[in-house]
């Protein structure tokens, strides 16, 4: 292990933490998007369960992006 503790928030440049805020900004929108479309899209065009995905979202960043990218089937149209 390395000797270098975490930094707190109050260790933090303002910079630093603008980049903490705007990344959980991001995360929690995603998130959002994510349980929103879950909602409302018809359970025949989500790959999966609905409650499967619901859980996945809360992964960060990863989950929301894998619904969009892969848990929705895509419309003929």
């Amino acid at each position: 292990m390395s000797g270098k503790k975490k930094k707190s928030w109050k260790d933090m440049t303002p910079g630093q933490r603008a980049g903490v805020m705007i990344v959980g900004a991001g995360q929690m929108a995603l998130l959002v998007a994510a349980q929103r479309s879950i909602s409302k899209t018809p359970e025949a065009q989500i790959r999966g369960s609905k409650a499967l995905w619901r859980a996945a979202s809360f992964i960060n960043f990863f989950g929301p992006l894998s619904y969009f990218l892969f848990g929705r089937r895509r419309g003929t149209a």
